[in-house]
């Protein structure tokens, strides 16, 4: 079960890093933010898929074909978290080396999209103050980056990890 766990894991926290890190050199080269939800969740889509394999893998493998919910939801859980767990040292990875600006430019980015969209300026102050604020904590603690990394796959994570427990169980 653990090699399954880790071999799964750590492949789909591969496909996550991997495409993040694409992601990010065209972002720092380019400058253009415009995408960057949707291909950062399309690579975790994507990594999740490798979690659906590897819960198929242990259910026809180790178990013989068969797995209720619980334990087909526990071992894609555990390989949610190895893949998290290698998404978020992949980021503090490129953060440090590919953009230690991204704040600088995250906050330009959605200041400069406010503005095209005609907000107020009072909505732009907010908002700059608030992005202000997030700075400051991101770049003031590795704890609080971690915490807001590992945050960004846990959603698309656990519903990954639901949708293959959900049509693999078999009893």
């Amino acid at each position: 079960m653990k090699n399954t766990i880790l071999k799964f894991g750590l492949l789909s926290g591969l496909v996550a890093a991997g495409l993040m890190l694409l992601s990010a050199l065209w972002f720092s080269r380019s400058g253009n933010m415009a995408y960057g939800a949707a291909v950062g969740y399309t690579g975790m889509i994507i990594s999740m898929i490798v979690v659906f394999f590897g819960v198929r893998s242990y259910r026809d493998k180790e178990r013989n074909g068969r797995i209720s919910f619980g334990e087909a939801f526990k071992i894609g859980g555990l390989m949610a978290l190895v893949s998290c767990l290698i998404y978020v040292i992949g980021w503090l990875l490129v953060y440090e080396f590919v953009m230690p600006d991204f704040m600088d430019k995250y906050m330009t980015f959605t200041l400069e999209g406010m503005r095209a969209a005609g907000k107020s300026d009072n909505e732009i102050q907010q908002a700059a103050a608030d992005l202000g604020k997030m700075k400051a904590e991101y770049d003031g603690s590795v704890l609080v980056r971690i915490a807001y990394t590992f945050l960004e796959p846990l959603p698309t994570s656990l519903l990954g990890t639901l949708v293959s427990a959900l049509v693999l169980k078999k009893q």
